[in-house]
Order: structure tokens, then C-alpha cells, then sequence
């Protein structure tokens, strides 16, 4: 249950514009409403407080079926690799990790079959050369197993030299470095360094079996475009990637739930999503009452390290920052941010369309959750582009 005192009494209490809430919650409802996705729950936060939430539609959980509500707790993919990296940015900025340092200084199964030059940076900014390394995500949890893993591990290409998104293998590093450092289970970390200060009792990187029966199973719906669907709309086939439909609907069994994927198991509704990025507008001020992350750790974080590197699919500038997508320039859209963002905004979203930012130009943070994962990549892609737009624009005018 979100503790009362970060939700605001009105929209406008925080600077959101009531009327454009409202478009944006009209927007969020759409695909649920016409049939297409089963639930979808979306928050918009300012000031530290969330100033609307919704939730839409029906979800099974397990044997039930249930009407969504705000107690209904989402799978946020990939969005979770903004609050691993959080994680570390927090024994950085104790001085206990070092980004320009090799990772088999602090891993020592890296330094098998020729990875002993990757830099902890690089893990942060999908440049370290290993996107296809394959793990059991069950076995996160044992230390020995998945250690092991990163000594079979192999590159695919020469760290530092291009940028590749790694779906899962990164990830798992930062979090065995950070169990390293910290002297406890990657997920207690979580909890005790951000979820608890920050009185998100509803974020877990590894959720407890007592709880499954509040998170919404993930289902597909619609209809996979075809290649010749791409090339008739200009647009380049996607990669096959470990991001499969088997691997997604993985997430509705217990021990993957339990396990707490570091690059892709965080589960919380989406006011713990919008809240946590308020945390990283102010190091955590405004909803712990103390700071958490200092100024120039955050600037730090946010700093673009990938240079000019370019994605593989649009050939637009990669704008990864220390676990981040930076929205940067014009092609903003492209990295998952609304037309009417600000370069400075920043996020990550995650696989089946969640949506998770802030902009220090407004203050606002989003996040958005569904358990329908779309198969039609630019229907979704055009969704998240459509409500995020939505989103930047509630700033109330004065």
C-alpha cells in the first residue's frame, strides 16, 4: 500500500494540469478499452508526489481472474535496469566502486575467454561486448552457478568497440559486483539502500511468494508484423534477440518471480516506477526527507558515455549514460521518450511497452505498466511515444 503522504491532493497541488491528466488517462485506457491489451496502470508524479494514478482492465493472477487496480503489482522488464544501476551508483559515490576499473579486478571468473579488458563502465552502457552471453535466470540466486556462467562467457565482439544492447548478461554483473561490495544478496540491498528509505514498499527486485498473488501474469496479444510488413513501412527488420515470448511469459513462474532478474524482474506498480525516478530528480529528498544520491552522483549518472555510438536497428546515437537512456536530440523518439520532452529527460523502459522517465525541464516522472505484450513492435513503439508525449505536456501554465 503506497504510504498516503506521496500522493497529492490534486493534480494541481503538484503543477499537473488536470485537463491534460485527463487526455493522458484517456490515452493510457485506449488499447485496454478496444480490446487490445488486458490491463494496462499508469502514474504521473511531481514534486515527490504521485498527482493521478489509474488502472485498467482485468489481469490473471495465477487461477484468478481480477479487475486491475492500484494494488496490482506489473513486471517492469527492463525498467529494472535503472534501479540496479542505481544500486551502484550508490558504492560509487561511497568510493567503493570505481567505473574505469576492469571487471575481473572485481569478478575474478572474468578473466576467462578474453574478457579480462572489459571496464565496469562499459557494462553500464551495453558496450562490453557480450549481449548473447546466455544465463538460467532461476539461477541468479546461486552464487556458484552464476559465477560459473560469467567464466563460460564469450564475447562476441571486441569491448568498447560498438554498441549493442544486452537484453539480460551485463546486468547480472553489476549485481554480483554489487553483492561483492555491499556483503549482502543483491535484492536485501535494494530494499534496504532504496525501496525502504524511499517508502516504495511495492518495489521489489525479487518478489516474495506471499505477493505473487498480486502481480498480473503476462500474456501476447496481437499479431507479429511480418518482414514484409517492415520493408513496406521503411522500417529495418528488428534482431532476434533473447527477448523471446518463452523468456517473457518465464516471468509467470515462481522461481524467476522470486529470483529478482536484475536486468529485467523488478516488480512494483507504477506509482513505485514514477516515484523512484523522483528520487532521482533530488537524490531522493522529497520522498525520503534526507538525501540518498547527491547532486553530482546523479550528474554523473546521467552523463552520455557512449559517445557516437550508434544502435543497431535506426542508426540513431545510443545516448547511454550509467544505466540510463539519455533523450538528447531530436531523434528522442527513437530512445523511447514523447515528442514533447526535454534533451535532459531521462529513463528506461522496458520489454512490452513500460514506460519509465523524468525531466529535470518539468519536474515530471512517468511510469506506465501492462502485462499485454504487444507482438506489433511499432503499434507498441507508437503507444509509448503517444502517452509519454501525453505526459511531458500535464505541466500546469501558469
Amino acid at each position: 500500500m503506497l504510504d498516503q503522504r506521496l500522493v497529492a491532493k490534486t493534480p494541481e497541488d503538484v503543477g499537473i494540469d488536470s485537463k491534460q491528466l485527463d487526455a493522458l488517462f484517456e490515452r493510457a485506457e485506449k488499447e485496454v478499452r478496444e480490446g487490445l491489451l488486458p490491463s494496462a496502470q499508469i502514474a504521473i508524479a511531481r514534486n515527490g508526489r504521485i498527482a493521478g494514478m489509474r488502472s485498467f482492465g482485468r489481469v490473471r493472477k495465477g487461477p484468478r481472474v481480477d479487475e486491475a487496480d492500484d494494488q496490482t503489482l506489473y513486471c517492469v522488464f527492463s525498467s529494472t535496469k535503472a534501479i540496479t544501476s542505481a544500486a551502484a551508483w550508490l558504492l560509487i559515490q561511497e568510493g567503493k566502486l570505481d567505473v574505469r576499473r576492469r571487471v575481473s579486478e572485481l569478478v575474478p571468473e572474468f578473466r576467462e575467454n578474453g574478457k579480462q579488458d572489459v571496464v565496469i563502465e562499459q557494462l553500464f552502457t551495453h558496450t562490453a561486448g557480450f549481449p548473447h552471453a546466455p544465463f538460467v535466470p532461476a539461477d541468479f540466486l546461486d552464487t556458484a552457478k552464476r559465477r560459473q556462467r560469467f567464466q563460460a562467457w564469450r564475447l562476441n565482439w571486441a569491448p568498447g568497440s560498438k554498441f549493442e544492447y544486452h537484453p539480460s548478461s551485463s546486468m547480472y554483473v553489476i549485481a554480483d559486483i554489487v553483492e561483492r561490495l555491499a556483503g549482502e544478496p543483491f535484492g536485501e540491498f535494494v530494499r534496504r539502500r532504496i525501496a525502504q528509505p524511499l517508502g516504495l514498499e511495492d518495489l521489489w527486485v525479487g518478489l516474495p511468494p506471499q505477493l505473487h498473488g498480486r502481480l498480473a501474469d503476462c500474456v501476447h496479444v496481437g499479431e507479429a508484423l511480418t518482414e514484409e510488413d517492415y520493408h513496406k513501412l521503411g522500417v529495418p527488420v528488428p534482431p532476434v534477440t533473447e527477448v523471446t515470448e518463452d523468456a517473457i511469459t518465464s516471468f509467470n513462474r515462481p522461481e524467476v518471480r522470486v529470483a529478482g532478474i536484475p536486468g529485467g524482474g523488478g516488480t512494483m506498480t507504477a506509482a513505485e516506477l514514477a516515484l523512484f525516478y523522483q528520487a532521482l530528480l533530488d537524490g531522493g529528498k522529497s520522498l525520503a526527507g534526507r538525501e540518498i544520491w547527491k547532486p553530482e552522483t546523479l550528474d554523473s549518472a546521467r552523463e552520455i558515455r557512449s559517445g557516437d555510438l550508434r544502435d543497431l536497428l535506426f542508426k540513431k546515437r545510443a545516448n547511454r549514460a550509467l544505466g540510463l537512456i539519455i533523450a538528447g536530440d531530436a531523434d528522442r523518439t527513437y530512445r523511447g521518450f514523447g515528442h514533447t520532452n526535454s534533451e535532459l529527460a531521462f529513463g528506461h523502459g522496458g520489454a512490452g511497452g513500460q514506460i519509465a522517465w523524468a525531466d529535470p525541464n518539468t519536474g515530471i516522472s512517468l511510469g506506465y505498466c501492462t502485462n499485454g505484450h504487444d507482438r506489433n513492435t511499432m503499434r507498441q513503439g507508437r503507444r509509448g511515444v503517444g502517452i509519454s508525449s501525453r505526459a511531458a505536456a500535464c505541466l500546469l501554465v501558469s
